[in-house]
């Protein structure tokens, strides 16, 4: 079953082979958001590089759905950069080297914000009670939307544009882009300060209001750092950009903690003393960052104020609509439990109890997602090369295996997460919220399955320069969860069945929208996955689910060994109907084998 695509893709020099990649600072990173902290810091948005190094390439498009748009201002330059990629200079070894070791450094953080970002969704419960983090859970998710757009404008701007000069004029651009970021971040603190209210009305959550106006300096703070972060980043210092990503992910957990505790102590909110904890790490580690960038000098290099305000744009747009789907149906959810329990006159607090439940379910259901974006790193830029080259069989090709990798995976991934649902809170979470989430997560970790497989398919259609297809895709997703929201979570009961419901109506949503990516992925490429393929899938995920809804809980080591055990079940059940055989053995074996060693 194993194509000549699936072979190229475990061939570790594949990357190495495409000058589009050779020209950017480093590989095609994702932003995944972090949907358990949705308002996570400038360093979780770039990763690596999202900023193609040399002026004459698009500026890169993230594997997210609706990021793809971001693409579109510098695509005009896409055909001239692909015409003669034979012009492009191998680099160097001493560069190579020191992309590797920076991709690396990038990586290592990465899995370390991951890690920070679990461990403070983890602490958060006990510190402040269900209810405490639920009402947490809103004011990180307001503020997450904003934030996040902040974050990737201002990285992948500043990045783009210290990236595009001549090295004596990197100081010039860099505060030239960085006094616009500054002006944007008061404006849309400000904007966010003055909504407060309004989002807290919104959510049938008045209560966090207050939190929610503190949380606008964050917004400023980041506003900030992330042109700080892209200034790192455009000058490939990312092993530096890397020590600020591990060391702000500890501070930041470490102070939310810290600071909830000593407000609780002091007889004051808990929610308001997280945010409290947030700004505060923000406020420390703008100036140290400040230390190692500098404020640039006064110079007329870079874009102009124009230029740059049409790259942000589009990105800003794309970016909107993506964060807006990840918090849709968490805030139609909120709006739907506030009017249930003012009408049973229940108070805030029972509202708040149920939406901590459902964002401890998010917290698990989002991981096939962030797990699965490594699949765009390949797939873009072999997409990308054969579209250039104009090469139908190749872009068919090379779809079709990406498109099936993902499949295969997320369903690899959706199995255990899935099977074994209420054993996977109860691993992580206290007895409030594992005995009532577990359905929850059952039907949503298949909907982020889903919205996984709708992540690749929208990275492929912005490589092959559809970015307002896959933005459209996008926004029109958004409207399907609220329209599922809207209709299905007001009718049922008060209680985990309304959770169930904006869980079922989300992952229909996200279904129809990765169906409908697939069927856009046809037509721009020719093929998207076979339809033996989805039912052989469906049918192996079917089958570990049913035996990991059987397993009993034997305590939380043992829940690792029935996670393998219902993925061993779901690949078996893919090894008998021959949808996986020896050839994508092989290929896994020459991917991280002897040969991937000598490679």
């Amino acid at each position: 079953m194993c194509s000549p695509a699936l072979r190229e893709i475990a061939r570790p020099a594949c990357f190495c082979d495409n000058a589009a990649v050779q020209r950017a600072a480093v590989p095609l990173p994702p932003q995944p958001p972090d949907a358990p902290a949705p308002s996570d810091p400038p360093h979780s948005a770039p990763d690596p590089s999202r900023t193609a190094a040399d002026p004459s390439q698009p500026a890169p498009a993230t594997s997210q759905p609706a990021s793809a748009a971001s693409a579109a201002p510098a695509a005009s330059a896409a055909p001239a950069a692909s015409a003669a990629p034979a012009a492009s200079a191998a680099p160097s070894p001493s560069t190579a080297r020191s992309a590797g070791r920076g991709g690396l450094a990038i990586a290592g953080a990465k899995v370390s914000f991951i890690l920070f970002g679990f461990v403070q969704q983890l602490i958060l419960p006990r510190l402040l009670g269900t209810d405490g983090y639920g009402a947490v859970s809103v004011v990180l998710a307001g503020v997450g939307v904003v934030n996040n757009v902040v974050v990737a404008t201002g990285i992948q701007g500043v990045s783009r544009a210290v990236s595009s000069v001549a090295e004596e004029d990197v100081a010039a651009a860099f505060r030239r882009t960085l006094a616009l970021h500054a002006a944007l971040a008061v404006v849309v603190s400000a904007g966010f300060a003055l909504l407060a209210g309004a989002i807290a009305d919104f959510s049938e959550a008045p209560h966090v209001a207050g939190p929610l106006r503190l949380a606008a300096a964050i917004v400023l703070l980041y506003g900030l750092y992330a042109p700080l972060v892209g200034a790192l980043n455009g000058q490939r210092r990312f092993l530096t950009q890397a020590g600020f990503d591990v060391g702000y992910g500890a501070l930041r957990t470490a102070s939310i903690a810290g600071f909830a505790f000593l407000f609780l102590r002091a007889g004051q909110s808990g929610v308001l003393g997280a945010i409290a904890g947030f700004v505060a790490a923000a406020t420390v580690i703008v100036p140290l960052a400040i230390t190692r960038t500098g404020l640039g000098r006064r110079g007329s290099a870079g874009p102009s104020i124009r230029q740059h305000v049409a790259f942000l744009l589009p990105l800003a747009v794309s970016q909107t609509f993506l964060n807006l789907l990840l918090q849709t149906d968490f805030f139609l959810l909120r709006r739907f439990l506030g009017q249930a329990t003012n009408g049973l006159s229940l108070g805030a607090k029972a509202a708040d109890d149920l939406i901590g439940v459902y964002r401890g379910a998010q917290l698990f259901a989002f991981l096939p997602y962030q797990l699965l974006l490594s699949v765009t790193f390949i797939l873009f830029p072999m997409l990308a090369r054969a579209h250039a080259e104009n090469d139908r069989a190749a872009v068919r090709r090379y779809a079709m295996t990406g498109v099936r990798l993902s499949f295969l995976l997320t369903g690899l991934l959706c199995a255990p997460i899935s099977g074994l649902a209420p054993h996977v809170l109860h691993f992580a979470f206290p007895v409030e919220i594992w005995s009532r989430g577990g359905d929850t997560l059952r039907v949503l970790s298949l909907g982020m399955g889903a919205f996984a497989v709708l992540g690749v398919a929208s990275a492929a259609l912005t490589s092959l320069h559809r970015e307002r297809a896959a933005a459209a895709l996008t926004a029109v997703t958004v409207l399907l969860v609220a329209a599922g929201c809207s209709i299905a979570v007001p009718r049922a009961p008060f209680g985990p069945d309304m959770l169930v419901r904006s869980a079922a109506a989300t992952s229909l949503a996200l279904a129809t929208a990765a169906v409908a990516g697939g069927a856009l992925l046809h037509r721009a490429a020719g093929g998207f996955v076979p339809a033996r393929t989805a039912l052989r899938v469906g049918a192996a995920l079917l089958a570990a689910i049913a035996v990991g809804s059987q397993l009993p809980w034997l305590g939380k080591i043992a829940v690792l060994g029935e996670a393998i055990l219902v993925a061993l079940v779901y690949l078996a059940v893919l090894v008998a109907t021959r949808e996986v055989g020896r050839e994508d053995l092989a290929a896994l074996k020459q991917a991280f084998g002897r040969g991937a060693r000598r490679a």
